[in-house]
């Protein structure tokens, strides 16, 4: 058995999983190809604009503090002319609007429960990129609640003293041919924001 692809450290959600060697040369082509559909949850800082749909910008990936083979990996949007800019299209959708409740002492004012404004996003990438999730709804001011990379690291803070101590990413759909019955399969994984 081996892993067909991977996810973020913190990611959770549906990893697809081949029991043979064909059947794991067969969809990764099929995610080399972007004949796959992945779409996942995510829970962003801030009310999410209901006109931005398709994020279309080009993503570098670099290694901070370090030389060519060390350092920590991260990835930035790059102008659309930067040679070193790989084309990067995520879809998003709107699920939820929320707002979160933030511990006592955290808000301005005297006897005044302090909230921070959260959306709930599907988001669909045509591109599998490196933090390409996390770096474009960063990149638009929105970024992924508990993301200790590209997040909003006071907020962060905050709502770790109210229990939410993960990073809220979720492979949530996967949509794939099966090498042996070329059948199309859909999976699905339930969200576990909802029970937060």
């Amino acid at each position: 058995m081996e892993l067909v692809h991977r996810l973020d450290r913190d990611t959770s959600g549906i990893l697809l999983i081949a029991k043979r060697r064909s059947a794991l040369t067969n969809l990764q082509a099929q995610f080399k190809a972007r004949e796959t559909g992945k779409t996942y949850l995510a829970l962003v800082k801030g009310t999410w604009p209901a006109k931005l749909k398709v994020i279309d910008l080009p993503l570098h990936k670099y290694l901070v503090n370090g030389g060519e083979d060390d350092g920590e990996r991260r990835v930035k949007v790059v102008d659309k002319d930067d040679p070193d800019g790989m084309r990067s299209i995520t879809l998003v959708k709107i699920a939820k609007h929320f707002i979160l409740p933030l511990p006592p002492g955290e808000g301005k004012g005297e006897g005044v429960q302090a909230q921070a404004n959260a959306s709930l996003l599907e988001v669909t990438i045509k591109t599998g990129r490196t933090h390409q999730i996390r770096v474009h709804l960063a990149h638009h001011g929105h970024p992924i609640i508990g993301d200790d990379k590209y997040g909003d690291f006071e907020l962060n803070k905050t709502l770790v003293k109210a229990g939410m101590k993960r990073m809220y990413l979720h492979a949530w759909k996967l949509t794939f041919t099966h090498p042996n019955t070329q059948q199309l399969v859909n999976l699905l994984s339930a969200s576990p924001f909802e029970k937060q």
